[in-house]
């Protein structure tokens, strides 16, 4: 595929670097290269296939607005702009293009997602619960996007299992020290005893490969995806 990577950061140019190992031919542009979107016309972005934001939230929707009324399949690691996340899927349906985002394109964090929805009957079991992430202190955005998919996981799971529309979230405190990549813990404590469950980053390796395998299974689709829908099947 001919790919598009929107972001020079660590993340960014990891993607790149696996995406290249895949096979893939890899242009990246950054901020400089792309003001006011100058880099994402329907002309520049003729021959490219699929393209990856690894950017900010101040900017990534314009890059996605761009990108999806030009026609082309959207891969977006970018957190921070959810709450316009309706007005962009209406975007994708009404230009019949393809979508994908996650706060987090690593398998084990997907896999800790599961595991955070099995352990949200706690809270019904006199377990009072929190969310604990650190990140490196370069981050822009806190709480992490991960740390609110992991609350928003655990309210879901347990308005499931109740038949409420709505349960308390779980408090998150966010650090920002050193150069941690991420660290996600959920703590769960009762006047008996206390679980820890935890993921801790190790590099961005993972996250690398989960966002260009996301990139893989979106070419020649159509629709909106939460990539928790589809990472079991890459």
């Amino acid at each position: 595929m001919n790919l598009l990577l929107l972001g020079r950061g660590k993340t960014g140019s990891l993607v790149a670097e696996v995406a290249r190992q895949r096979g893939h031919t890899t242009q990246v542009v950054g901020s400089k290269e792309n003001p006011a979107c100058a880099a994402l016309t329907p002309d520049k972005l003729q021959a490219i296939d699929i393209v990856l934001d690894f950017t900010t939230p101040q900017v990534v929707l314009a890059h996605i607005d761009a990108c999806v009324r030009a026609g082309k399949n959207v891969v977006v690691g970018t957190t921070g702009w959810y709450a316009e996340i309706e007005r962009v899927q209406n975007l994708v349906m009404q230009c019949n293009t393809g979508f994908l985002y996650a706060a987090n394109f690593s398998m084990g964090v997907n896999l800790f997602l599961d595991i955070a929805r099995a352990s949200a009957p706690a809270l019904q079991h006199g377990y009072i619960g929190q969310i604990f992430e650190r990140h490196h202190v370069h981050k822009k955005d806190a709480p992490s996007g991960t740390a609110l998919a992991i609350q928003r996981t655990i309210s879901e799971a347990l308005a499931d299992q109740s038949g409420k529309e709505k349960h308390p979230n779980l408090e998150i405190t966010s650090f920002r020290e050193g150069e941690v990549l991420g660290m996600h813990e959920i703590v769960y404590e009762s006047e008996a005893d206390r679980i820890y469950l935890c993921h801790d980053a190790k590099s961005r390796q993972g996250f690398a490969k989960g966002a260009v395998r996301a990139a893989e299974w979106l070419q020649g689709r159509k629709g909106f995806y939460d990539f928790k829908d589809v990472w079991r099947v890459l």
